[in-house]
């Protein structure tokens, strides 16, 4: 037990796993209402959740510092996710880091929008307290939301952490979930254990 613990914490110290405790035990998952919110994107306008109920929505959780992030807007996934759905989803990422932390503040974050083309918008929750209703634990963590406003899909982006496929074929999630909503059918596999980088809250 001790010697698991210290592996833990050696993770929780490269940023790779999350150890807060102060996520809420009801953070919203598949089949609950997903918690509004208003937040400011990079320029300082602030922007609602519930502005887009009627559409189907995307959230990312997202942290320009993070190595798993900095792969799937590279080379990965998300270098063209968002554009391939720009027609038919609303995508929004959010970076719940607090100030001080990997990953914080409107500049970088500015930087990274315009270094990986993203159109979408990205949303500062310092705070921390959106990430914490929806127990976002790692970037990129995501999280699918349908017209009704009811989370359809949490968790992996794909089973793929830094490119690297896990369990025989490459499965985008997201992909998988956004192709049943749209065939107006149950998203079959509506959670995925997250990867990533630990969410940076304050502590």
């Amino acid at each position: 037990m001790i010697a698991r613990r210290t592996f833990v914490l050696a993770l929780a110290a490269l940023g790779l796993v999350a150890l807060s405790p102060a996520l809420a035990d009801d953070a919203a998952g598949p089949g609950s209402a997903a918690p509004d919110f208003t937040l400011p994107d990079l320029d300082g306008a602030t922007h609602s959740l519930s502005a887009f109920r009627g559409k189907t929505v995307v959230l990312e959780w997202f942290n320009p510092g993070c190595p798993f992030v900095k792969h799937a807007h590279g080379d990965g996934p998300l270098s063209d996710q968002a554009a391939r759905y720009k027609d038919d989803v609303v995508w929004i990422a959010i970076n719940s880091g607090a100030p001080g932390k990997q990953g914080h503040g409107v500049e970088a974050n500015k930087k990274a929008a315009a270094d990986w083309s993203m159109d979408h918008l990205v949303l500062i929750d310092e705070a921390g307290d959106v990430g914490r209703a929806y127990g976002a634990r790692t970037t990129p963590q995501m999280f699918v939301i349908d017209a009704g406003g009811t989370i359809r899909y949490a968790g992996a982006l794909d089973n793929a952490p830094l490119g690297k496929v896990e369990g025989g074929a490459l499965v985008n999630y997201v992909d998988a979930a956004l192709a049943a909503l749209a065939a107006g059918e149950t998203v079959a596999e509506d959670f995925k254990k997250p990867y990533g980088c630990s969410v940076k809250y304050a502590k």
